[in-house]
């Protein structure tokens, strides 16, 4: 199957107008023309899984390799390393990432890993309405996102409307009107300007609350007829 079908299917799905301005959604790496055998899913790339894949395989991320212009190659150098090794195996990639977040994986981590029904979306953001004690929710959230703690700020000791923005949202502090905000990356900036608007914070990881993009997606690439597998790159950071 030729890539501009995918790429036409994929859009249908999660349309790539709906990224941010500043995102790299769409076809990175490749040639529409190209025929395909083989889809290998993952939340990003490395090296590791480059060297795992087939020959002529076209490979979805979340993440986008290329986020801005580059000016340079070098081959030694971070992404033109994984691009040269691409590009020398004929792997071709597609990323989906801030439309994703909007048609498909706030809501699948809302519902589906934490269980509780949206009240409200607002963008990347989802509201959720809950009546449970901090501390408890939050050993609940670490737990539920294989995390080896809760990393909070706590404004309160009771819990009763909940956003969440799967990935990196703290940029988005300053719009929530919730009790508590779920999302990863969160700073000590962050939590400084948080913890003045009496907003409690959880830091649900990155790469933890957005690794389920890969197993969405697969449930809809079955319709295509094609072998796709999930072979997800590992998570950079080690907690010891």
């Amino acid at each position: 199957m030729k890539i501009s079908k995918i790429y036409e299917f994929l859009d249908n799905l999660s349309p790539f107008e709906l990224q941010e301005s500043w995102d790299n959604s769409g076809l990175i790496i490749g040639d529409f023309n190209q025929d395909v055998q083989k889809i290998v899913l993952s939340i990003d790339i490395d090296e590791m899984l480059i060297d795992s894949m087939d020959e002529n395989t076209l490979l979805i991320t979340h993440h986008p390799l290329i986020f801005s212009g580059l000016k340079q190659l070098e081959f030694n150098k971070y992404p033109a390393n994984l691009i040269h090794k691409m590009i020398q195996k004929n792997i071709s990639n597609i990323s989906m990432h801030t439309n994703f977040d909007q048609t498909h994986l706030n809501e699948y981590v809302a519902t589906e890993i934490l269980g509780y029904k949206i009240e409200k979306k607002d963008g990347f953001v989802l509201y959720l309405d809950i009546d449970e004690d901090f501390d408890a929710f939050a050993q609940k959230i670490a737990a539920t996102f294989s995390l080896p703690y809760a990393k909070c700020v706590k404004s309160s000791q009771r819990v009763k409307k909940v956003a969440l923005t799967t990935g990196s949202g703290c940029s988005l502090i300053k719009y929530i009107e919730a009790d508590c905000f779920l999302t990863g990356d969160i700073k000590y900036h962050d939590a400084m300007e948080a913890k003045s608007i009496n907003l409690s914070l959880i830091d649900i990881g990155h790469f933890e609350s957005e690794h389920f993009f890969a197993e969405i997606l697969l449930k809809h690439l079955k319709n295509l007829g094609l072998e796709a597998i999930i072979s997800s790159s590992k998570n950079p950071f080690t907690y010891i």
